[in-house]
Parts: C-alpha cells; sequence; structure tokens
C-alpha cells in the first residue's frame, strides 16, 4: 500500500466490458435499457449506452478496501456527483487524495473518476473512511 496521510494521492485505472455490465444487471436488478439496449440509447442523448453510475462508482469500493487503504478499513460514508456518462471499454482512472484523518482515526479522502483520454472528470465525491488500527 502507498502512504496513506494527509496529502496522499493514490491512483487505479479501470477499463470496464458491456459484458460487466450485464453481470452488474444481473446482480443490482437495474436491467433499464440505457445500459444494455443499443437501440434504445441511440435515440438518448447519449447516442451508445452508457455504464450504471453506481458500477462506475463501485471502484471507489475496491480502492478503499483492497488498495488504498486498503483490508481493515470500513467505508462510513460516500457523497456522489455524476458529472459525465461513462462508456464501455473506456480507460477511466480513480484519483483517491486524502484530505483529512481525525482523532477518531477516521479519514476524508476526495474520490474522483476521470476519463483518462479526455481528462475530464465523470463522477466527483467524497467519503468517510475508518482507517484500520
Amino acid at each position: 500500500m502507498d502512504k496513506f496521510e494527509v496529502g496522499s494521492i493514490f491512483k487505479h485505472s479501470f477499463i470496464i466490458t458491456q459484458e460487466e455490465v450485464i453481470k452488474f444487471a444481473e446482480v443490482s436488478g437495474d436491467h433499464n435499457p440505457i445500459h444494455l439496449n443499443d437501440e434504445y440509447a441511440k435515440e438518448t442523448i447519449f447516442k451508445k449506452p452508457i455504464i450504471h453510475g453506481m458500477f462506475g462508482a463501485s471502484i471507489i469500493s475496491y480502492v478503499m478496501g483492497m488498495k488504498f487503504p486498503g483490508p481493515g478499513s470500513v467505508y462510513l460514508k460516500q457523497n456522489l456527483e455524476f458529472m459525465r456518462p461513462m462508456f464501455v471499454n473506456v480507460e477511466y482512472e480513480g484519483v483517491f487524495t486524502v484530505v483529512s484523518i481525525d482523532e477518531k482515526n477516521r479519514a476524508s479522502v476526495e474520490t474522483n473518476i476521470y476519463d483518462k483520454t479526455t481528462g475530464k472528470v465523470c463522477t466527483k465525491g467524497e467519503a468517510l473512511i475508518m482507517l484500520k488500527k
């Protein structure tokens, strides 16, 4: 694990496939055609299927629980803003910045997801994590 202190930054790149979107729809029960149906999506402002917002943001849970700060941490709270749609087979990068650590061993972490090609933020938010002692 990278050093976890105020100002620390961790980056994680990822790509989501259409097969994974289909699996997420099965698990979540969200079968909205905007995510699964090319013909339907062509008639929307996006012109193609978009990834479920919560699926794209789920990378935050992965990073917090497995990478930064990692195993033993507990996810307490998350706020999210979905700024731009995410699409399959596009490379994204989650950027995680430690904003503060309080006396109760809880950390506020800025959690932003960027389209690596355009550099534009797709999802932004902040998490509250209880750190492993």
